[in-house]
Formats: C-alpha cells, sequence, structure tokens
C-alpha cells in the first residue's frame, strides 16, 4: 500500500473537489516505520505502571492540520518494562505522521504490546477540540 503524509490542498476541501475520505487517507500512518521501543526486565509482580505523555501531536491525514491531545498508557508489565527515552522518541516520531486518532491510539497499543508483552495494557487518547468536537478514543489488551 502507497503511504502519504501529504496534506490535501485545503481550498479543494472548501470547494468540494477532494471528495470524501479515501482508504489512503483511512490507512495512512498505521504501517509508517517508527522508532523502536526499548524495554527493561522487569523485577517486580501485579503492580501497575502510567505513562502520561501530554504533548502528543500527530496531523490529520487529509487536512495536514495538526492535531494534540494527552496519551494515557496503563498497563500491568510481565517480564519487560517500557524504557522511557525510546517511549519518548516514539511519540515524537507521530508529530509529523497523518494519521486519524482511532488509528494511533490503536497503533499505539499495538506497538506497545509487542515491544513489552504486558499483562494487560490500556491506551487512552484524549485529543483537544477541533470544531467544537472533544474526541476520547480508548483500546485494550488483556492477555489470554
Amino acid at each position: 500500500m502507497h503511504e502519504t503524509n501529504d496534506p490535501v490542498n485545503l481550498r479543494d476541501v472548501d470547494s468540494g473537489k477532494a471528495g470524501g475520505y479515501t482508504d489512503e487517507h483511512a490507512a495512512s500512518g498505521t504501517d509508517a516505520d517508527l522508532p523502536k521501543i526499548d524495554v527493561f526486565p522487569n523485577q517486580y509482580r501485579d503492580y501497575e505502571i502510567t505513562i502520561v505523555n501530554p504533548e502528543y501531536t500527530s496531523m490529520c491525514p487529509k487536512t495536514g492540520l495538526p492535531d494534540f491531545g494527552t496519551i494515557t498508557l496503563r498497563y500491568e508489565p510481565d517480564a519487560s518494562c517500557i524504557e522511557l527515552k525510546s517511549l519518548k522518541l516514539y511519540f515524537l516520531a507521530y508529530r509529523n505522521l497523518g494519521i486519524f486518532h482511532e488509528n494511533a491510539v490503536n497503533r499505539i497499543l499495538r506497538d506497545l504490546v509487542a515491544a513489552c508483552d504486558p499483562v494487560k495494557m490500556e491506551v487512552c487518547g484524549e485529543f483537544t477540540p477541533r470544531g467544537g468536537l472533544h474526541t476520547t478514543v480508548t483500546a485494550e489488551y488483556e492477555r489470554d
């Protein structure tokens, strides 16, 4: 699949020339190359870690306008914990990535689960209002 982060010309959106959302818009960012998330060996069990990133940014894949939000992740580690510096670099890579809120939260969950194989994890994205609408997206994982 061809991946693009090229924004649509806003004059075309306003004039109706850009049409509706395409499959390319919908899938944008879901398979982009992002920095590796490092982990370190967990020393304890049966506890929860909460990490909050209040400075999350990405771009709308259709308009190219910036999106801002807070990403909160909660997880119960098993053998590995997420290393914070690599997580910060991972989040920074979203800054110029065209991706919908729903895809971003699910992509973050997928990547973090793959990196640390937790007992359970929840990723919640609270995105600042755009056009008066506040969006919250939550995705969860629990090992079988």
